[in-house]
């Protein structure tokens, strides 16, 4: 693994509002994620777990310190630089899968890129094809969400996450949703595709069966890491 930081923050802080009715959520908090890296994120409601993940998957402006992925200052960064990073880097899992449910299986997966490019290409499909193979689901290729269980669905899920080939994976409570069984097959999945790929997977989760099964695990409470 390199020793390269592929994402670091320092003294990030998030408040809401203003004033009187102001409430911070992130207190100066202080990481770095190395490529390869397969990380839980733990912490009880409130802790500021959502607030953290949604602000490296860029899509929330830190209120103060620095956030820097692969030498770029995203802190600084306008929404315009901020989407393309997102788009080009960072995959997202999320506990309800968010599929389109008029699309098929392959066309879920292959929705990051084709919307990026605003066109299909056949190399997009050859490659989503190759990630639902991976996932194990060569024979559902053609069916669209209602027709898979939630498993499932949450399979296709970490393959289109892994449609632009991403540095870092973010998973808000991908397990969430899912019985003990189904959520181990997508932890195996995730820990795999962490191994093969190479990409950094920082995974939100109240299940310590889950996190347990992470290299790492960070913690917050109340905004502040533990």
């Amino acid at each position: 693994m390199s020793q390269e930081a592929l994402l670091t923050v320092r003294n990030l802080t998030k408040t809401f509002g203003e004033g009187e009715a102001s409430a911070t959520v992130l207190h100066g908090i202080d990481l770095d994620f190395r490529p390869g890296e397969l990380a839980a994120l733990l912490g009880p409601s409130g802790s500021g777990k959502s607030t953290l993940l949604t602000i490296l998957g860029t899509l929330l402006k830190p209120s103060g310190g620095t956030h820097e992925m692969l030498g770029v200052d995203l802190a600084a960064a306008s929404d315009t630089e901020r989407t393309r990073f997102r788009n080009e880097h960072i995959g997202f899992v999320f506990q309800f899968h968010h599929l389109l449910p008029d699309l098929t299986a392959l066309e879920n997966v292959m929705m990051p890129a084709a919307a990026s490019a605003g066109r299909e290409t056949g190399a997009m499909r050859s490659r989503a094809a190759e990630l639902l193979d991976a996932v194990g689901l060569a024979d559902r290729r053609g069916y669209r969400p209602a027709a898979m269980s939630g498993g499932q669905r949450q399979r296709v899920a970490v393959a289109r996450a892994l449609m632009n080939q991403p540095e870092l994976v973010l998973a808000d409570e991908p397990t969430g949703n899912l019985d003990r069984q189904s959520a181990d097959q997508v932890m195996t999945l995730i820990s795999r595709m962490n191994a093969e790929t190479g990409c950094c997977f920082l995974i939100s989760t109240h299940d310590e069966h889950i996190s347990a099964r992470c290299r790492r695990q960070v913690e917050l409470l109340d905004g502040h890491l533990v």
